[in-house]
């Protein structure tokens, strides 16, 4: 996720998801939808899953709508709701290896008081998805949590005239009776944080990229002529990644241009939303809109085919897509690294206290709306991964960068896990030097710049000023 002018991002409670007591496998969504984005929509969420221990009830995690049944292994089940969970009780206990499925038919209802963020946005001609951190469950029921990766089916049934896409690839277009049915499925495990649909009135555009990889980007397609010199840059951004990390890890990729305000951009797996007036409005500089792209493409790899194990791990995903933002602003726009990671240096003490180190992020308060995604897991994250190649030296730095992604494919992995990769490819025990740069209340000193200092903390002015974009 890329944040524009605030932290917006609610944090998720601690433990949703862990130890459910079953791995989901598959998830085929079905929606339908009428063509007005202020009213709910009919879904059926089919959950293929894997018990973990002896269930006689499962709980999945689901909000925001109304279920009419539930079905476990097409036998009805007994179902209630307890705060945000959907508690179901099978007519027979499961075991556990048990191979089980859930079906639940509910409604999914695209309007949220103003208090509560994430799930269905409203665009100007319809619907995206911005389900990160742990909003999904207000979408459809699931097992909520990066570390239950599952693979995914999407069924989008619209009134003819608009155009339904979601994660991964088209399998089957239906049209009868004035709607359509458009199918995709994933080609990888995704969690349920980076699920995508749009429905509106767009145009789908097709390109090519490295290794015949199908590129398409979702438009507004009054907006096409202006969006397209942009979406021509994203081939050369994959190749660019590719030579820094290693291959793309998916069947597709591409930008959904949404017709909304939503404050930041977020990585679904394989089609990006974006907000489409980071590309029509001319106040944000040429350089700084493809630093940004970077920074969400960059996360395909790192969050999205590696995703973290816990929220603790999150300084992974932000952190990489940050470092690589930063690398590319500095190889295409003369950005220096150095002077970026400098200037966060000055403000990571200031940061730690506010919010945590990078790698244990302070809870938010109670009722908070900036959550977890705060300094520290973006800048402040990408001065650890800068310190540490200070530290071994670039070469080792850039093998540290390709085995983490290649050995993690498809998988989710833990802090623990890279400082284990790292000491083992540098040769040497690097657990002290993460401990102090991932855990401490203060900055160690950035090897080979013993010059820098933290900065002191600027005077707040007279009167709040409107916060500018990228702060």
């Amino acid at each position: 996720m890329a944040v524009h002018g605030r932290w917006s991002t609610p944090a998720p409670p601690p433990g949703r998801g862990v130890a459910a007591g079953y791995d989901v496998t598959a998830y085929d969504l079905s929606f339908t939808y009428t063509g007005s984005n202020s009213e709910p929509l009919k879904a059926v969420t089919v959950i293929d899953a894997r018990t973990t221990a002896d269930l006689d009830r499962l709980n999945l995690d689901f909000a925001h709508g109304k279920v009419d049944s539930v079905e476990v292994d097409g036998e009805p089940a007994a179902f209630a709701t307890a705060g945000e969970d959907l508690v179901v009780t099978p007519e027979d206990e499961l075991d556990e290896g048990d191979r089980t499925r859930i079906t639940v038919r509910h409604s999914s209802d695209p309007v949220y008081p103003e208090d509560r963020q994430g799930g269905w946005v409203r665009t100007a001609d319809g619907l995206a998805m911005a389900n990160q951190a742990d909003v999904a469950h207000l979408v459809f029921p699931c097992n909520d949590h990066p570390s239950d990766k599952a693979r995914f089916t999407f069924r989008i049934t619209a009134p003819d005239g608009l155009t339904a896409v979601a994660n991964g690839l088209p399998t089957r277009v239906d049209r009868t009776g004035g709607s359509t049915t458009w199918t995709y499925r994933t080609g990888h495990p995704m969690a349920t944080e980076l699920a995508q649909v749009s429905i509106g009135r767009s145009t789908v555009l097709h390109r090519t990229g490295s290794h015949g990889l199908p590129i398409r980007d979702v438009v507004p397609t009054e907006h096409r002529a202006a969006l397209e010199p942009w979406l021509a840059k994203t081939p050369d951004q994959i190749a660019w990644m590719e030579r820094k990390v290693g291959r793309y890890p998916f069947e597709t990729y591409g930008l959904l241009m949404a017709d909304a305000t939503t404050g930041f951009e977020l990585e679904t797996q394989t089609l990006t939303l974006f907000e489409r007036e980071l590309f029509t409005e001319p106040a944000y500089p040429k350089w700084y809109v493809e630093s940004i792209m970077i920074h969400e493409l960059a996360h395909s790899w790192f969050g999205n085919s590696v995703s973290p194990a816990t929220w603790s791990d999150l300084w992974l995903n932000e952190g990489h897509a940050t470092w690589y933002e930063a690398l590319y602003a500095q190889e295409t726009a003369d950005k220096t690294v150095a002077a970026r990671m400098k200037a966060a240096y000055g403000a990571s003490d200031r940061w730690r206290t506010a919010g945590g180190p990078p790698a244990a992020p302070k809870p938010p308060k109670n009722g908070s709306k900036t959550g977890i995604f705060r300094a520290n897991v973006y800048d402040g994250a990408a001065l650890v991964l800068y310190a540490l190649r200070q530290e071994v030296g670039g070469a080792v730095f850039d093998r540290i960068e390709r085995a983490w992604v290649a050995r993690n494919q498809d998988g989710t992995a833990t802090t623990a896990d890279f400082v284990r990769l790292a000491s083992e490819t540098a040769g040497r025990d690097l657990g002290d030097f993460f401990h102090a740069w991932l855990y401490g209340e203060k900055t160690p000193p950035m090897p080979g710049h013993p010059d820098w200092k933290q900065a002191p903390a600027a005077k707040a002015p007279a009167k709040a000023s409107h916060k500018a974009h990228g702060e």
